[in-house]
């Protein structure tokens, strides 16, 4: 069973005006994807996505140029074989470095469900996991960065659908984030976990002003105060209270993640499997975490595709944490692009789909009616 094709679509979609929601990387204007298609000689189909990376255009011009023409024929259920290929070939030296760990991602993640498809098993099955109740918070709540009032009504529905964990997005000015977050926790009491993402826009006077604000309302975890490579500020921020740093969707590979290891500044790893290097580096990755008793909280990134298989993830490690799930308003990647990724259950926990592979749907006709749409998506 040989790898026959590999295609890539980047696709995109509109966010009407007045619509775009604020966080601390800007005001989105459009949603992109990568979209990726591995087909086998024997006709197996497999899907996976590569994360944007805010260039997905390039990232799905790498998938079928460079990386397309790497390892087609070769045998399309040896995913450590293809990675290091990949690797040796264009990762390791004179690469596009973190493009080549998205564009890879996707790739790796529609081999392992040919992989599934192919043995007749759920992803989590094929891992070595079983069908295990996974917590789950709502992401993507208070990206308007609107009033206290408002953000706790945008928050209850969550919660009344079954959530007992939410996360908010910091990172507009520290005495409002502040109000924010004890609105929130005043709301909805102490039995509920209270997250918090900064999207990179804080500087360590900021983290030291909203440190001791977070310890009191005992909140879950601080998210990207800083860009990944300050790790000087990290290291200090961490002195500043008990709260936890989490970082990691903007890490590639193990290679990244092995010095969190060394620094003991970072409690909580968020490896993003449409980024870090795909399914089989994510199990490295989690591997390395294990080591040290750190839980994962793998990133959701954009579509239904990653959703899912970031579910049956966290079944078949022994150190999971929390599921994100996207609630964001709006998101076509994950109600139109696929068939339903996951619900949320009464006691707050998803499950992953039963069916061989990642198990969801893709609407082919849907993603080649939303082509790409050139520009940033956020300004």
């Amino acid at each position: 069973m040989k790898i026959a094709n590999i295609e890539a679509f980047p696709t995109s979609f509109p966010v009407p005006e007045g619509a775009g929601v604020s966080l601390g990387v800007g005001r989105a204007v459009k949603r992109d994807a990568v979209v990726v298609k591995v087909t086998t000689d024997d006709g197996l189909v497999g899907w996976g996505e590569s994360h944007h990376g805010r260039a997905h255009t390039a990232v799905a011009a790498l998938l079928q140029t460079t990386l397309k023409r790497l390892v087609l024929s070769m045998e399309a259920t040896d995913t450590v074989g293809v990675w290091q290929k990949i690797y040796r070939g264009q990762l390791a030296s004179h690469g596009m470095g973190a493009g080549c760990a998205l564009a890879m991602s996707g790739l790796d993640m529609a081999l392992w469900d040919i992989r599934g498809k192919a043995a007749g098993l759920p992803l989590y099955r094929l891992m070595g996991g079983s069908a295990r109740a996974v917590p789950a918070y709502a992401g993507g709540v208070a990206l308007g960065y609107q009033p206290p009032e408002e953000l706790v009504e945008e928050a209850r529905p969550h919660l009344e659908a079954g959530y007992r964990a939410v996360k908010l997005r910091i990172g507009d000015t520290v005495a409002r984030d502040i109000a924010r977050m004890e609105a929130v926790r005043q709301a909805f009491g102490p039995d509920i976990d209270i997250l918090a993402d900064a999207n990179t826009a804080y500087t360590l006077a900021d983290v030291r002003r909203v440190m001791p604000a977070m310890d009191a309302l005992q909140m879950g975890w601080l998210e990207e105060p800083f860009p990944p490579h300050d790790t000087h500020d990290y290291r200090v921020a961490r002195g500043y209270g008990r709260t936890p740093l989490a970082v990691g969707e903007n890490h590639f590979t193990r290679f990244e993640f092995a010095p969190l290891l060394e620094s003991d500044a970072i409690g909580i790893w968020q490896p993003d499997l449409s980024k870090c290097g795909g399914i089989t580096e994510a199990l490295r990755i989690a591997a390395m975490a294990s080591a040290q008793k750190i839980a994962v909280h793998p990133h959701s990134s954009m579509t239904g595709l990653n959703q899912a298989a970031s579910i049956h993830f966290l079944c078949a490690i022994d150190n999971p944490g929390y599921f994100e799930a996207d609630v964001s308003r709006g998101n076509l990647f994950r109600d139109a692009l696929v068939s339903t990724p996951w619900r949320i259950g009464a006691d707050g926990c998803v499950r992953p789909p039963e069916a061989p592979g990642i198990g969801v749907e893709v609407d082919e006709d849907w993603l080649r009616a939303h082509p790409a749409i050139e520009g940033p998506g956020y300004v």
